[in-house]
């Protein structure tokens, strides 16, 4: 199939790409509460039901799998080709900082703003648009295609895990929700929490998501019980933005970061890293702030409890997303991602005898070992190869990275896309974008990876 055809009929399809895209970040599909027939929700189910609308009036056969997850099929054959994307979204609102309402999608000079246009309802659009083209232009499709859309990515991959459950695993995929051109390799994943045994905070409360480095927090303490002159000297050294309100009975302390994702810990500010380490700084005594700043403190390798490892592919990292205080107690989250030639029982190892004081304790609860592909296999390769021949860059390699995708759930599945070289789409984060080419860009790079994969 000659390229410049492609591209043009993936490109006739912007004013639809951009109509699709609209009505889905509309959605605001963050997991809530769940009901008997939304496993994560109403919103992420509404999200999933409107894309299956969509795609059964492509023409395409489609299957709601018990309001989890669902797909769009095409093609012939015993084997399958899956593309996998997910329409759930981390929570976002315009008070923490958008310039935008992130549920309205907002273009401006060619960058689309809402929270979905980059993690993942952009890329799910991208693959809706690929799944037309290869259709339209009649390709011979000696494979089955699905595109198969979850609705839980963000908080645990459930809907991934009953689809494969219910539906099996692919022979061939991808995950659009990663980086080109391409990634054959993904950090080992640790989640669990700290709790404090005691603490004299009165309350605390940040962060959004486990799997995010918190932008804000805010902690009420005792008034007096720190030197208000030092924690303001410590804040204006490390240019972290905060507030202070004093009140009769306390003082509130709002301490401002900047959000990023987990895996990529260095390239976000840490709110509750800063607010702890800085009441450290201006002489707060309390066991859960000696326990924070002797387990994590401002530090982003795990080093302080035992877990600064590394391999050809990259660093451990570590992050503290979330806190809150329950019957008294301080508790939060802590994100490990760790190197691809590691195991879990490696890095517990190394950590043991570092996890619990008299102050407080760490444990896991999610192990999930490294994913790994050589990246001459034809998987690997395949895909690699469309991106080239697309953009014709040959500079930038298929690579590791710390975050967690699709493709630790089903077999045979990399993630490819959606971010392209150099960029921070500022996922997780306020002011979520993605250019309008980019996306018409990513449908024409998905359409030359299907065609490779069938070609397999």
């Amino acid at each position: 199939m000659d390229n410049q055809i492609i591209k043009e009929k993936v490109w006739s399809y912007k004013d639809e790409m951009l109509d699709r895209l609209e009505k889905l970040i509309s959605i605001q599909s963050e997991m809530s509460a769940p009901t008997a027939d939304a496993p994560f929700g109403e919103k992420p189910l509404l999200a999933l039901t409107t894309a299956l609308e969509m795609l059964e009036k492509d023409g395409f056969e489609t299957k709601n799998v018990d309001n989890y997850a669902g797909y769009a099929q095409m093609g012939e054959g015993e084997e399958l080709i899956g593309v996998v994307g997910h329409l759930d979204v981390v929570p976002a609102k315009k008070s923490d900082g958008w310039d935008t309402d992130p549920y309205t999608l907002v273009e401006k000079d060619g960058v689309l703003y809402g929270r979905g246009v980059a993690d993942d309802k952009g890329a799910v659009v991208a693959s809706m648009i690929a799944m037309k083209v290869i259709k339209d232009l009649g390709i011979d499709v000696n494979k089955r295609v699905r595109l198969i859309m979850g609705t839980n990515e963000e908080n645990g991959s459930r809907c991934l895990e009953h689809y494969v459950e219910k539906e099996g695993h692919v022979d061939y995929g991808f995950t659009p929700d990663g980086d080109f051109p391409a990634i054959h390799g993904e950090k080992g994943i640790m989640q669990g929490k700290y709790v404090s045994k005691t603490s004299k905070i009165i309350d605390i409360c940040g962060g959004t998501v486990a799997n995010a480095v918190p932008g804000k927090v805010s902690a009420k303490v005792v008034s007096g019980s720190y030197s208000a002159e030092k924690l303001d000297a410590f804040f204006k050294e490390n240019d972290i933005k905060y507030t202070l309100e004093c009140k009769d009975d306390c003082d509130v302390i709002e301490v401002m970061g900047v959000a990023a994702h987990a895996s990529t810990p260095d390239l976000g500010v840490n709110a509750i890293s800063y607010l702890v380490v800085g009441l450290k700084e201006a002489g707060m005594q309390d066991e859960f702030v000696d326990f924070y700043c002797t387990h994590f403190g401002l530090e982003l390798n795990g080093a302080m409890i035992g877990a600064d490892l590394s391999d050809e592919y990259g660093n451990l990292t570590l992050n503290c997303g979330v806190i809150s205080m329950k019957d008294g107690m301080v508790e939060g989250t802590v994100d490990i991602r760790f190197p691809v030639t590691l195991t879990t029982d490696k890095v517990l190892a190394a950590m043991e005898g570092h996890l619990e004081d008299s102050n407080g304790k760490i444990t896991f609860d999610t192990l999930v070992n490294p994913l790994f592909f050589a990246p001459d296999s034809p998987l690997v390769s395949s895909l690699y190869e469309a991106y080239v021949e697309v953009t014709g860059d040959t500079e930038n390699k298929p690579m590791v990275i710390g975050g967690g995708t699709y493709a630790k759930e089903i077999n045979n599945t990399i993630a490819f896309g959606c971010a392209f070289p150099g960029y921070d789409y500022r996922i997780h984060n306020t002011n979520e974008w993605v250019k309008v080419d980019e996306l018409l860009l990513q449908a024409e790079i998905y359409v030359h990876g299907i065609l490779k994969l069938l070609a397999i």
